[in-house]
């Protein structure tokens, strides 16, 4: 049984746009299965309207009742991303326009919730003891804080207003399908953008398939700028010019490789992805043509532009969070040999492609938080013994309304093993596209909520 979280501190604000944003602390267990191993602080920020009725009386009593709206928790994509402000993401005023009241949740070990990075678990011990403590850090435990923090919020709540509904981009999505396994007492709804997962016990289908629908986005996107074909190859060669260390970055160990560099491929996926690549590819090129080296401004905007660093989380747990049962064992490095189109030497005749959303051991040697972190993650990527984050067979008899934008050429999660998922969850409907990206929810706000919302309003015939 999951007891309500410890609210440590709510604190509430007025912004502009009519919002009043309540920043919270709450308490929860590291572990779950065992409270004794201590602690940990879970923030997030809820949102509501705030508008002043033509008879606004300062000093009457608000009517409780009224003050308790729907909750709808929010679960950010990853695994290792926090939310940003309400007042600075895309479709929280529509959802409150719709009678919400949002909560934007920093998920465990993100954001301002006990946030993991490098410094932060070498307070917790040796590397054995940081490997064991980031196993808290997957989707179970994330759906447990969720129903700790919800009956924490409802606890003054009717019992037939407690439950809340959930929404998920990307690996959020993954969270609410966990949620609805073991916790679908909690759930009035579910709203995934992106987000039904494909339910495998290891990530090698998942890599394997990802390979195919990244080379594809390379070909759209040389096709789009075929001029960055010869200006890859020169920033290739220039950075393999004397070994992979031959451009340092920021953090002392680190440094800007061949593969570092074709890993900004990862946003091939994303509205405006391909755009952005090139201007990073024009820019450094630019700078070889000028000056024969990258400069610095140039190099840390590609080191900003990769997320590596700072959400290491994103590293640490990527393939993992698709594991039951089996060890990821570096899935995307073993399937990379499937595919040696994914070369890295200037070749006259090919072009080099980009990767996408892969992990990869190399990159515990090239980025400086990461590098601190190689035992950690090496371990983690032989770890067998991960519990099962989906219950297939409640899923089937699912009650809890499903409702989820799924993108016919989304990169980085497998159209067919969304649309196999979809049909393996009782009253799950969906809204498929081939007009949106994978961000859809931020690129294209009005547009994927009116259908996805239309889902559940509307009537088929």
């Amino acid at each position: 049984m999951i007891h309500a979280a410890k609210i440590l501190e709510q604190r509430s604000h007025l912004v502009p746009g009519k919002l009043k944003v309540t920043e919270h602390f709450f308490q929860v267990p590291r572990d779950y299965t065992n409270p004794s191993s201590g602690n940990i602080q879970i923030f997030a920020r809820s949102a509501c309207k705030s508008e002043k009725p033509a008879d606004y009386n300062p000093s009457s009593v608000q009517d409780p009742k009224k003050s308790q709206l729907p909750w709808l928790v929010y679960l950010q994509g990853g695994p290792g991303f926090q939310c940003r402000s309400p007042q600075t993401t895309s479709w929280v005023s529509s959802i409150l326009d719709k009678g919400y009241q949002v909560l934007l949740l920093d998920q465990r070990g993100t954001g301002l919730s006990t946030a993991i990075s490098q410094s932060s678990l070498q307070l917790r011990g040796d590397e054995k003891v940081q490997t064991e403590y980031l196993k808290s850090f997957r989707a179970d435990s994330i759906v447990k804080d969720c129903e700790a923090i919800r009956k924490a919020l409802t606890a003054d709540y009717p019992a037939d207003k407690q439950k809340w509904s959930i929404m998920g981009q990307s690996f959020g999505g993954f969270c609410c399908i966990t949620y609805l396994s073991f916790y679908p007492e909690g759930v009035k709804e579910a709203f995934l953008f992106g987000g039904l997962p494909p339910i495998r016990d290891d990530a090698d289908e998942v890599y394997e398939r990802l390979y195919k629908r990244v080379t594809h986005k390379n070909q759209k996107y040389y096709e789009r700028y075929p001029e960055d074909v010869d200006r890859v190859k020169r920033i290739v060669k220039l950075l393999g010019r004397f070994g992979d260390t031959t451009v340092r970055v920021q953090g002392g160990e680190g440094y800007l490789s061949a593969r570092r560099f074709l890993q900004l491929g990862i946003y091939f996926g994303k509205h405006g992805g391909f755009d952005m690549v090139h201007e990073l590819v024009l820019r450094a090129d630019t700078d070889l043509s000028q000056f024969g080296h990258l400069t610095r401004p140039t190099v840390i905007a590609l080191e900003t532009a990769q997320a590596w660093d700072t959400n290491v989380i994103y590293a640490l747990l990527h393939e993992p969070l698709y594991c039951q049962g089996r060890a990821a064992n570096w899935s995307a490095e073993r399937l990379l040999q499937k595919f040696p189109e994914f070369h890295t030497q200037p070749d006259k005749d090919t072009p080099i492609l980009f990767t996408g959303e892969m992990i990869y051991p190399f990159m515990f040697d090239c980025y400086p938080e990461l590098v601190k972190l190689k035992a950690v993650g090496y371990a983690l990527a032989e770890e067998k013994e991960w519990p099962r984050v989906y219950d297939e067979e409640q899923l089937k008899k699912n009650e809890v309304p499903v409702y989820a934008a799924v993108y016919l050429d989304d990169m980085y999660v497998d159209f067919d093993l969304s649309m196999e998922r979809a049909r393996g969850i009782k009253g799950c409907k969906t809204f498929i596209t081939n007009s949106m990206h994978h961000n859809g929810i931020s690129a294209r706000t009005d547009d994927v909520l009116k259908e996805v919302f239309a889902l559940r309003d509307d009537v088929m015939d």
